[in-house]
């Protein structure tokens, strides 16, 4: 296993938060952490489909993780979780896949359509099936810890404190 490779590209996925995040404009102050959530989350993902779980599995194992992260950054930053589980999840939405979508549709759709028929269709399904999973698991991953979590904001909570 090549750490430096995961690292590398932590790097990248840290940046592309970053750049998703200056792009919404979030606060300044909770750029820095936007930056690491987006990285730890791309290189959970890199693991997991290093060791075989796959793509869809591993998107949905680093959405969660920002998701768990995020509102514990929410709570040190004074921000809302979603400032910083948004920005850092975008890096993982399957362009490659949904682009070759696109193509395959396209293909489909044109006039010379020769014998190589039933696999541009199934090349295609399989890139459209790999698109709506990965973006559902996106979704879930990071609404599932803000679900499960406190339904209060921690600024409302009030400790009941037994005498």
């Amino acid at each position: 296993m090549n750490w430096i490779a995961f690292l590398e590209n932590g790097v990248w996925f840290g940046l592309a938060a970053l750049g998703f995040a200056i792009l919404f404009n979030v606060p300044v102050r909770t750029l820095k952490t936007i930056w690491i959530l987006g990285a730890v989350g791309g290189i959970t993902k890199l693991i997991f489909v290093h060791f075989g779980l796959g793509i869809i599995m591993g998107s949905f194992g680093g959405a969660t993780l920002i998701g768990f992260l995020s509102i514990y950054a929410a709570h040190n930053k004074h921000s809302p979780p979603m400032i910083f589980a948004i920005p850092s999840v975008i890096p993982m939405v399957p362009g490659v896949f949904a682009y070759r979508m696109m193509l395959g549709l396209m293909k489909l759709a044109g006039d010379r359509v020769g014998d190589d028929y039933t696999q541009i269709l199934s090349e295609t399904l399989n890139n459209g099936l790999k698109v709506t999973f990965i973006l559902m698991s996106l979704a879930f991953g990071v609404a599932l810890p803000m679900l499960i979590s406190r339904k209060e904001s921690a600024k409302n909570l009030r400790l009941k404190i037994k005498e």
